[in-house]
């Protein structure tokens, strides 16, 4: 065994992998065909493999823990193209619900109340959780029910749009509520 220099890193080749397999790659002895233009059925592997050359197109073990495996006419490289296509698009629809905070303080007035609940029913309508908090600073710290009536006073006012996912509880200085959107329906 031939021993490699100090310092080196060991270097191997990496093998592209297809994810699927194609062609003589395929091991079991019966298919079942898909594919345009073809009647579907279960082929012996070298009549399917001559309908492919016949159409010049591939053949690709789509499911290979069926029995038999499922093979479908088709060019290889358009189907991943294709795949990926649809992929990024069921990523893209996907959405990310982000955390949204609103800040109050014990002495928050009406209209300020107001205006931060269009403002969290928005967040709740556009698929977002909505972080509430009270701020105590100083001796606020002493007006603590005060924080919890402006939190529970705000959960009632959302409710139509979304949920309390727990009570008003104390974090610190501060005092939280979360709320998650209802599902649309």
């Amino acid at each position: 065994m031939q021993k490699r220099p100090k310092g080196k890193p060991f270097f191997r080749p990496r093998v592209p992998q297809n994810e699927h397999r194609l062609n003589n790659e395929i091991t079991a002895q019966e298919v079942r065909v898909i594919g345009e233009d073809i009647e579907p059925g279960v082929y012996p592997l070298a009549v399917a493999l001559k309908m492919a050359v016949d159409k010049e197109v591939d053949l690709v073990e789509i499911s290979p823990n069926a029995v038999p495996p499922v093979c479908r006419l088709i060019d290889y490289k358009k189907f991943l193209y294709e795949k990926k296509k649809k992929d990024k698009e069921q990523k893209a629809k996907a959405k990310q619900s982000e955390v949204k905070e609103i800040r109050f303080t014990p002495n928050t007035d009406d209209h300020d109340f107001d205006f931060k609940a269009k403002h969290a029913e928005k967040f709740l309508q556009e698929g977002n959780k909505v972080k509430c908090y009270v701020q105590f600073k100083g001796r606020a710290i002493m007006f603590q029910e005060r924080g919890e009536l402006l939190l529970l006073k705000f959960a009632e006012r959302m409710a139509e749009h979304g949920a309390l996912e727990s009570m008003p509880k104390m974090e610190g200085r501060r005092m939280l509520a979360m709320f998650s959107p209802k599902k649309k329906k």
